[in-house]
């Protein structure tokens, strides 16, 4: 199917928006990176996948090389597409729009905790906000699928030796991604994507020897108990109750290397 748009034609997109418009008028680039997002979506495209050459995508959308440019460009922003240069070249899918949001806001997070702009602490609360909801969400909406998927991620979890810091840290983020997608909503599962690619690689690092084993599994185990019963309060008191015993400890941390 062609897509057009108008945008390229002379003194289109100029002038001020009429004062019933709803939406400003969207520059040129700006509607063609939004219709190449619906045809990544219509036509089911994944990561890796083939979009076109810049040439032929141009001619489909109707649109001059140099406005075809600054599409990509916005796009590449948003870490959903990418440009391979050489034989077999062209412009392919890097991320759906989901993983898209998780690589950004996970890269804007990096740069502030890294530059000293926002703590170990804030994020846990952050966290808090996010999950404890989310957690109620998952177990209103939890089956059968769920409850067998999340059981797995905690029996893994229970066998992990404590002392491979590595193996632990993803068997605690299979347990969380679980309940987050078992949320249904893919703009929170995505939000979360920065917890495990940001914040868990630091807080693991801080707390290093800190955190009892044995207590993030029995805290585990509790989510799961609320999942099996389908208790929305049960389960958002179960991660309230994980996520504070994590900022505990990080406040205990903290105040140690402060010579508190």
């Amino acid at each position: 199917m062609e897509l057009r748009v108008n945008a390229d034609r002379p003194g289109a997109g100029r002038g001020r928006p009429l004062a019933h418009d709803p939406k400003p008028i969207r520059a040129a680039s700006e509607q063609v990176a939004v219709l190449i997002q619906h045809h990544i979506q219509r036509e089911g495209l994944g990561p890796d996948e083939f979009l076109g050459r810049e040439e032929d995508l141009a001619a489909q959308f109707g649109v001059s090389r140099p406005t075809l440019r600054e599409a990509l460009k916005l796009l590449a922003s948003g870490n959903l597409i990418r440009a391979n240069k050489g034989p077999g070249g062209g412009i392919f899918v890097a991320r759906t729009a989901e993983q898209g949001i998780s690589r950004s806001v996970s890269d804007s997070i990096a740069m502030m905790l890294e530059t000293g702009a926002v703590t170990l602490e804030e994020l846990l609360d952050a966290r808090l906000l996010l999950e404890v909801p989310i957690a109620g969400h998952a177990a209103h909406r939890a089956d059968a699928a769920l409850v067998k998927r999340l059981r797995a991620a905690v029996e893994a979890e229970t066998g992990v030796d404590p002392d491979d810091r590595d193996a632990f840290a993803a068997a605690d983020g299979e347990v969380h991604r679980t309940i987050a997608a078992a949320a249904g909503n893919g703009i929170a599962e995505a939000l979360i994507g920065w917890v495990f690619e940001v914040l868990q690689p630091s807080l693991v690092a801080k707390l290093d020897g800190a955190v009892l084993h044995s207590a993030i599994v029995e805290q585990h185990q509790a989510l799961l108990a609320a999942m099996e019963k389908g208790d929305p309060a049960r389960a958002e008191r179960a991660m309230k109750d994980h996520l504070l015993y994590l900022r505990d400890v990080l406040r205990m941390v903290e105040q140690k290397d402060g010579g508190g």
